[in-house]
């Protein structure tokens, strides 16, 4: 899990950067590849709108799960930019983290005027 915090961090770090150059409110789809542009300049490698396959009795299903960002294959990113977060956005990307077994994941929220009150780590129990 090392790992995982430390990428972690460098993803907050970028995430803040990006929201005090933007501000919040701006669309998810302009936060998603400037972002994966920074993370690359940290040299991270991400993958965005990755498909989550469902397995089921040991057919994959392909369901139309994707993650909006997956850090070094370690870390899963769920980006939003809306004004209130709902709970069905912390069970998603738990959803996404259980579907890949994945341990972290980051749910972003970019709407809020102070990011630091939109970012949670989400970890998966296994």
């Amino acid at each position: 899990m090392l790992e995982e915090n430390r990428i972690a961090r460098e993803v907050v770090d970028a995430a803040l950067k990006l929201h005090r150059h933007f501000g919040p409110g701006v669309y998810e789809c302009v936060y998603e590849p400037v972002l994966v542009y920074d993370l690359a300049k940290r040299n991270l490698t991400s993958r965005q709108q990755t498909p989550v396959p469902l397995v089921y009795e040991g057919i994959t299903f392909d369901v139309g799960f994707k993650t909006d960002v997956i850090v070094n294959d370690l870390v899963i990113l769920e980006l939003k930019s809306v004004e209130k977060l709902e709970p069905v956005h912390f069970k998603q990307l738990l959803t996404y983290l259980r579907l890949t077994g994945l341990l972290l994941g980051l749910l972003i929220n970019f709407g809020e005027n102070l990011l630091k009150d939109g970012i949670y780590r989400i970890v998966n129990d296994l």
